[in-house]
Formats: C-alpha cells, structure tokens, sequence
C-alpha cells in the first residue's frame, strides 16, 4: 500500500550506484592476463613444489611409524616371543626389517610423487592446447558448480512448524447471480493481467502493456526479480487460478535468486516479497515459498546494522551495505517503511524458531516507545544515525501510513495479546484525530498532512486505506467508541468515493484538495494521474465487511467499470495520466501491486465473508493475507522468538 517510491519525489532518487568492475577500467586492463600465462605460472609452481617434497622428505630412520594412506606399519601385538619389542600393545618390528619396509615405502612414494608430476604435466599439456574460449567455457562450469553448492547449504530444511488453524482459503462464491456476475468479471480482468504478463514480461519485475516488454524501477533494483510472479500468486490462489499459480511457483523455484549485485529498498522487498512468499506458503503448503522467504529476509538483515537499529531505505543484497534516499530529510530512514516489517518479521521468527527477525521489529518499537513526539504525532523521518526526528512532518497518507496500519495489525495478528501495539495504535490515533482530521467548509471529512506545525488540507489516494483501518480497529477501541471509529471509516470511504465521482474517468487522482472551494478534487497537473492504485478499493471492502451496506459493493462496481473502461488496453492494464480528461494518455506501467491489491480486494468485495475470515487472517499492507496466531493452535507460546 505504501509506496514511498512511487510519489512525484521518486524522481529526485540518484540511480543506485554501480561499484562494479565496469567502474574501473584501466583496473581491469591490468589484470586481464592470458590464461595460457596463468596455466604455465600454476604448472611451474606445481613442478617446484613437487621437487622440494622430493628432496625435503623426513629422514625415514628417524621415524618408526610413518602415514601416507598406504599400509601401516603398526601391527596389533599377538606375540612376543619372536625377538619383537612389545611397545603399549602393539608390536614394532627389528631394526634391520624396519629399515628394509621403509626404503621400500620411500621408493614407493618417489613412483607416486613421479606419476603425479606426470600426471599434471599431461593436463596441462591438454590445457594448452585448448582455445581461448574453452578454458573460460570450463572455468565457469567450475564456478556453477561452486554456486549450485551454495544454493544447497542455503536451501536447509527449515524446523517443522505446526501450521495455524487456517480458515477460508477457497470458495467464497456468492449466491446471488448478479454479484457471482461481477466476481467473474474481476477474475476475468486478473486472468488478462496475469496472462498478458506471461506473454511480454516474463521474469521481469512489472509489464508495460503497450509496449508490450517488461518494466522495472529504481525500488527493484537493476535485477529481473518477478516480483509480479511474487505480488500476485496468493490472488491467483483464492480466485482458482491453479493451473497460473504452478506456473509462478515452478518460475520461484528455479530462478527466484537473491545473491544478485542489486540495491533494493528493504520495505518495498518486504511488503511485496517477503509478504507475498508467505503468504503463498500458508495457502498451498509449498515449502519452496518458506524457504525463498527465509533466504531473502537473510539478504535483508544487514540493513539494520545502523547506530540505532533503525534500518537503512536500500540494501545491496550481495554486499550487505545499506543507505537512504538522497531527498528524504538529512539522509533520514522513513516511517513507514522501517515502521511496516513486523508482521512478516514475526511470522519468518515463528516459521524457523529464529528469534532475530522478532527482535530486529521490537527494537524499533522500543526506540519509538522512548522518543518524543511532538503533539503526540510521529514525523516521518527518523535520522539512524543519531537516533533523532527530522523534519516534523506527518502523515497519514505516503511516508507515514502503514507505520499506524502494523500497530493495529500486529495487535491483531497476535489473537489481541499485544496489547502494547495497541496502545501506541490508539495514542497515535487519538492524535491524529486531533491534529490531522478535519470537516471541509461542504461537510466532508478530510485527513490533512501537518507539516512545521502548520495543517496542509489535502489527502492524498494513498491516505484513503485508513476508512478501512478505522472500521478494522473499532472493536477493541478506548471508550467504547467503537461506534465512533466506525462511522469515522464510513465518513473517509465517502471522501475518497467523492474524489473518484468528480473526475471525468470516475477514477480517483493521486492527490485532491479541500481549500476554498474546491473539494476532492486535484489542482496540480501532477497529482492528476491514477496508477491502478488499491487503496480506495481497499476501504470499500473493509467497510462492507463490517456494515454490509449494499453502496460499498456498488461504488466497487463503478470502480470496475471505470478501469476496464479506461485502463484496459490489449496488452493488460495501464496507468492513466489525467483523469479529468476525456481522452487520457497512459503511463504504460501495469504495476504489480494492481494484481496483488486492486484486483484480490475487488475478488472480495463480491465474495462471501467466508473467503478469508478477518477472524483468522491479517492482511499486510499489500494485501497478503497472513493467518492470526491463536495461541491455542499453534506452538508460538513455546516459541523462544515470542517469549
């Protein structure tokens, strides 16, 4: 849901940096000797080493017991009335017939050093006379054997775990004609999506559909990781979609690889990697999604290794060395990406009885729990370094968002025993309530950004996934106000269905207003755009889970419509630039998390509430479900991660 990367300021990011050996030439010039060279400097080692042992061999009548993997001389003592000396149980012959075995042992020896040196002489021989390009044919052979090996050590098995009691993982499948009619429409769009993907991208990281090749950013990396392969298995799962899933997950298995020189950014790997692999092991059981899991998450841990704990934005998964974003504040980490890692964290500690990646997302917490806030709200940069806020800004929407999502989420993931979680959830609420949230001068309900102590009212799409949290957190709020939070989640999804109501397209901008009189609506050119985003969609689902108010499902449909009307193209789905104009140009990016988010929470808007219980499942921000940990269904409370 929070995609830092993806706001106007992504275009300030500097490209990540390329220390490869490209970097230095006139290095490599230097060093780019003839194997041949090689080959002859290797042999003329060999050959003098084999002469210094020949003639530096230990004086053999020095020595009564001598090993070279050839017959031993120590013979178990049976008798000792033959003129033998007994020594300790075994039985060392006369002098004269010892040395007698031992010239004959290093006579023996000097054949096997003379054969050997043979031996090597003929290989090498052979060597020469190769090509250029054979040698370095076998060369790499050699170095893929060394990296297939690798990959075994890193592919233990992982400890058994008792599965949690999973609820809802198929079916779904309404009664009524008309909205079964509108859930085979969504499938319908995934099934476009997913197979325009398989035909034009690949392996690579997202699709442009009308150029019809694959597409990747800065938040990937320069690597082809699949990473919409990983975002949308889980949807292809609960929709049915088997025969795609084994495609995606026969892809994981053979070419998912992390040890990749690619600088990614650790909250956008976690939410859509991490989440996606496990969430893809809870539904089917493949033991490759948790284990592809585990791998990645090691490639993630060096990231942390920061002053304070707090991890860098970026880490190179083959270095380990991690920075942030060159814009945000002072080289400052974000909230809502070191703040949106504890669901998966806890579920990778319970899933390999493992307790770094548990300790890893308490410490964050614990440095928040200490930290000062200034009215009681968290700005969205935090310097790992010195431990200290940057510039107050706070947010509700991009930057700061599913920061305040996981506290009410860990909470729940917990089965309601992380009642800290909560209590951070609920103080941090009760301040943006008082800070952030505002009525617009035609009565709707806005959440502003507070920047420098002062109120800036505009939302942003990203800000419209909290009418869902607010109805998600209601039961269990402070006061008994569980009515309140609710209807405040009711008075957001109106907002936000606003925003999509007045624009041409009846699809949402990225950004709209409340100042004078302009209300839901954008006023810069660059926050016109819609990019496929879930974020609405998201709210509508939640609020009709908890109120079944038929307009939920109806303002779904106009959703819908709107984008198969005006995303759709023949090569998949594509972002649009303007949505208050009739005849929009595309982006050409058909993102990935438009078939792990977008479409899966469309899928269940019109399923039964049987498909995937909130009692029993969690949703991260990018919509991957993980199950609730019941105490009493699993071994968690022995778990050394969770104690």
């Amino acid at each position: 849901m929070t995609t830092p990367a993806l706001l106007p300021l992504s275009g300030r990011r500097l490209p990540p940096l390329n220390l490869g050996a490209s970097a230095f030439p006139h290095h490599r010039a230097t060093l780019r000797l003839s194997e041949k060279f090689i080959l002859l400097l290797i042999l003329s080692a060999f050959i003098t080493l084999c002469f210094g042992a020949f003639f530096f061999l230990p004086d053999s009548s020095k020595h009564k017991r001598f090993d070279l993997g050839l017959e031993d001389v120590l013979i178990p003592h049976v008798d000792t009335s033959k003129g033998g000396k007994n020594l300790g149980g075994f039985l060392i012959h006369g002098q004269g017939h010892d040395e007698h075995r031992h010239r004959e042992e290093e006579e023996r020896l000097r054949n096997k050093i003379r054969a050997d040196h043979e031996k090597a002489l003929e290989e090498a021989k052979e060597k020469l006379k190769k090509s250029r390009d054979e040698i370095q044919a076998e060369i790499q052979t050699e170095k893929n054997k060394v990296v297939q090996e690798l990959k075994k050590k890193d592919s233990k098995p992982l400890p058994p775990v008792p599965l949690p009691n999973l609820v809802g993982i198929n079916s779904g499948e309404p009664a009524d004609p008309d909205i079964r009619e509108k859930r085979n429409k969504v499938k319908e769009m995934m099934k476009h999506a997913w197979d325009n993907y398989r035909q034009y991208g690949w392996g690579h990281n997202e699709l442009k559909p009308i150029a019809r090749k694959g597409h990747s950013t800065n938040i990937f990396g320069n690597s082809q990781m699949g990473a919409t392969i990983v975002d949308a298995l889980d949807t292809l799962y609960i929709m049915g979609l088997h025969d795609e899933f084994r495609e995606g997950q026969e892809w994981i298995d053979k070419n998912l690889d992390f040890s990749v020189n690619s600088e990614v950014s650790v909250f956008e790997v976690n939410i859509r990697f991490i989440g996606g692999l496990l969430a893809a092991y809870y539904l089917s059981g493949q033991e490759v999604f948790k284990i592809k899991a585990v791998q990645l998450a090691g490639k993630l841990l060096p990231a942390f290794n920061t002053p304070t704990g707090i991890p860098w934005a970026m880490v190179n998964l083959k270095s380990g060395v991690g920075r942030n974003w060159g814009w945000a504040s002072a080289g400052s980490s974000i909230l809502a990406e070191f703040g949106t890692l504890h669901m998966e964290f806890v579920h990778l500690s319970y899933l390999t009885g493992d307790s770094v990646y548990y300790n890893k997302v308490m410490h964050i917490r614990k440095l928040l729990q200490k930290m000062d806030r200034p009215n009681g709200l968290y700005p969205n940069y935090l310097n790992p370094r010195t431990g200290r806020w940057g510039q107050h800004h706070t947010s509700v929407g991009g930057l700061g968002d599913s920061f305040y999502e996981y506290l009410l989420k860990a909470w729940l993931m917990s089965d309601k025993t992380d009642t800290e979680a909560r209590k951070m959830y609920d103080d941090a609420i009760e301040a943006i309530e008082k800070h952030l949230i505002r009525k617009s001068n035609g009565g709707l309900t806005f959440i502003g950004e507070w920047k420098n102590g002062h109120l800036e009212r505009k939302m942003g799409h990203l800000t419209c996934f909290a009418g869902g949290m607010f109805a998600l957190g209601a039961d269990g709020s402070r006061d008994d106000k569980a009515g309140h939070y609710l209807q405040l989640g009711a008075e957001i999804a109106h907002t936000c269905h606003e925003s999509y109501d007045r624009t041409t397209l009846k699809l949402g901008p990225e950004a709209f207003k409340f100042d004078g009189g302009v209300e839901a609506v954008a006023v810069r050119q660059n926050e016109k755009y819609y990019i496929l985003r879930p974020e609405v969609i998201e709210t509508y689902w939640y609020m009709w889970r908890f109120t079944h108010d038929p307009k939920y499902r109806q303002w779904g449909w106009e959703a819908t419509q709107a984008i198969d009307k005006y995303c759709r193209v023949s090569g998949g789905f594509s972002g649009v630039k303007d949505v208050y104009s009739s005849s929009p140009t595309y982006d050409d990016v058909q993102q990935s998390f438009f078939l792990a988010e977008t479409l899966k929470y469309l899928y269940l808007l019109f399923s039964n509430d049987d498909l995937l219980p909130l009692d029993n499942w969690v949703f991260n921000t990018e919509a991957h479900p993980l199950p609730v940990l019941h105490l009493a269904n699993t071994t968690l409370s022995g778990n050394p991660a969770y104690r």
